[in-house]
């Protein structure tokens, strides 16, 4: 047997007991024909055979340090050869080192970190702790959002996925800003963000103030199509939560940690003026999710309702060793290699004129948005009426992709460029080719 026909039968025995044994999330499973990855290594992955694709998905949106970076693996290797696991009850090394880190990067004011296992349960602790300091029952979050697959997270989330899920209570949605597909018809970010606020005024008017939690946001939503706040609405939303008594939680479980370009998204927005969050949620870039992980950034006025009192809950994996090794090794990686920076640079240089480019060229890119390495390119068939072209066409736009040698991260209509913050200036033009190719054939297809 040569060594291309092992390789060959590693990427069969792959898909075979994928498909005999694996059942996927959020998908139909008897149509299922998911790609094999055997291994990759900072922007790029590949199957047993060795074909490479650029992974402009990040996967989930998570990988933001690239793959196999060889700090984080040893960070874990390192770890696990002194402690395995041990119980969230006891004091660990790693664990206070990597709540220190994340601290560290937070507004004043926040110095307690509660360590989850992932993104989801998260935004379950968060809205847990402001029922318990508020004694108020409603949480608001936005029609474009997306807060994870647990039972709060996932009816605080506005898109189609919570519908059928729709178990916990005392979720009320509006609608945020967004001025390209505006629910407001503004015409202008200011437009935007005056009447987005005033929408969210009326929200909680008439639902009763003294009956709400919090207000949680995703600091840019991410999932619903990287839209960037205009001007001024972060900071109203926070005068109105202050105004109320309501507690405000950013979601940064995907904007944060490098992906927006900063440290923690929240920090783009001077507008804030250290009048940050209550609350802030973080998973997926913390570690680049190596080892599941996830967590909680308390304020210290609401991390202090429990120095007497217990705080009801708890996870068997909360603060993991090789959970917290892997963010120590991360944290530190990202700050010695100027990977955050690199993120800010490459999508205000590379990223974000290429796409410009891109939208004057072909008639199927509607919009462009993002920062960072944090963009979406919403695409349309027609630029006028800015209708959304077809999911079949998003499908199409994805094989093509493939094909080409590029992982897209694709969504509803839209085609999110979401490279781990390690990409360089070289890999973006080697995108960039591919996408102008699979956005020509789009062109084809909806003229």
């Amino acid at each position: 047997m040569t060594a291309s026909e092992t390789t060959q039968d590693l990427d069969a025995q792959t898909k075979e007991l994928d498909r005999a044994h694996v059942f996927h999330s959020w998908s139909a499973q008897a149509t299922l024909d998911p790609a094999v990855v055997a291994g990759g290594l900072g922007s790029r992955v590949w199957d047993h055979e060795g074909n490479q694709w650029l992974d402009f998905s990040s996967q989930l949106v998570n990988v933001n340090i690239g793959h196999q970076h060889p700090a984080v693996v040893a960070a874990i290797q390192e770890q696990a050869g002194k402690l395995a696991t041990i119980a969230p009850a006891t004091a660990n090394l790693a664990r206070g080192e990597a709540a220190r880190r994340i601290a560290d990067r937070a507004p004043d004011g926040m110095n307690k970190v509660f360590f989850t296992n992932g993104g989801a349960d998260a935004n379950e602790n968060a809205i847990r702790m402001a029922r318990l300091h508020t004694g108020r029952d409603k949480v608001l979050s936005t029609y474009r959002s997306y807060h994870g697959n647990t039972g709060a997270a996932v009816v605080a989330t506005g898109d189609w996925r919570r519908v059928p899920n729709e178990y916990a209570r005392g979720h009320v949605h509006f609608f945020g800003p967004f001025l390209y597909r505006s629910e407001f018809w503004a015409s202008t970010p200011e437009e935007e963000t005056e009447r987005a606020l005033q929408h969210l005024r009326r929200v909680i008017e008439c639902e009763g103030p003294a009956s709400i939690a919090a207000v949680l946001l995703e600091t840019i939503p991410g999932t619903a199509g990287v839209l960037v706040p205009p001007p001024g609405y972060l900071a109203g939303v926070r005068e109105l939560c202050d105004k109320h008594g309501i507690v405000m939680i950013l979601d940064e479980v995907m904007a944060g940690f490098g992906r927006s370009g900063e440290w923690l998204a929240l920090d783009a927005f001077e507008e804030l003026n250290g009048a940050g969050p209550d609350l802030i949620t973080f998973a997926k870039g913390v570690n680049s999710g190596y080892v599941p992980v996830g967590g909680v950034i308390i304020s210290d006025e609401i991390a202090a309702d429990f120095d007497e009192t217990v705080f009801p809950g708890g996870l068997t994996y909360s603060g993991h060793p090789l959970a917290a090794a892997s963010i120590v090794g991360a944290l530190d990686a990202m700050e010695s290699e100027g990977i955050v920076a690199n993120a800010k640079r490459v999508g205000a240089e590379a990223i974000g004129p290429a796409l410009a480019e891109l939208a004057d060229k072909h008639p199927v890119i509607g919009e462009v948005r993002g920062l960072g390495v944090f963009w979406a390119l919403d695409l349309v068939a027609d630029p006028d009426t800015r209708e959304p072209i077809s999911p079949a066409l998003i499908g199409l736009a994805k094989k093509e992709s493939m094909a080409r040698g590029l992982v897209p991260f694709a969504a509803d209509n839209r085609i999110h460029v979401v490279p781990p913050c390690v990409v360089t200036d070289d890999e973006v033009a080697e995108a960039m080719a591919i996408y102008d190719e699979v956005f020509t054939v789009l062109d084809k297809e909806v003229s």
